[in-house]
């Protein structure tokens, strides 16, 4: 299963509306496809006044086995789009599957 893994900065000093912006447009991609699953985490310590947060997008297994879409990863980064103003540096994104065993 295709899983993203979006790391970045926020300035500590724009966390609050960063998360508020964050937690929408993560709510609106779960309504328009359900059984995808989101997380935000942050870096317990903040660097230079600057903290790291991850999206993490994967999907319940019942709903799909192959995960993340190129085409819903677009919608996920057109979403996320409104941080343009806030993300210091670049989003990175990373593609995982699971090992199989």
């Amino acid at each position: 299963m295709r899983e993203l893994f979006i790391y970045y900065q926020i300035p500590v000093t724009q966390a609050v509306a960063a998360r508020a912006q964050v937690d929408a447009f993560q709510a609106r991609l779960r309504q328009r496809h359900p059984g995808l699953v989101t997380r935000l985490l942050r870096r317990p310590e903040p660097r230079d006044s600057q903290q790291t947060w991850m999206e993490i997008y994967s999907f319940d297994r019942a709903v799909s086995t192959q995960g993340i879409s190129p085409a819903l990863q677009a919608e996920i980064e057109a979403e996320a789009s409104c941080l343009a103003d806030i993300v210091h540096g670049t989003r990175h994104t990373e593609v995982f599957i699971a090992c199989v065993s």
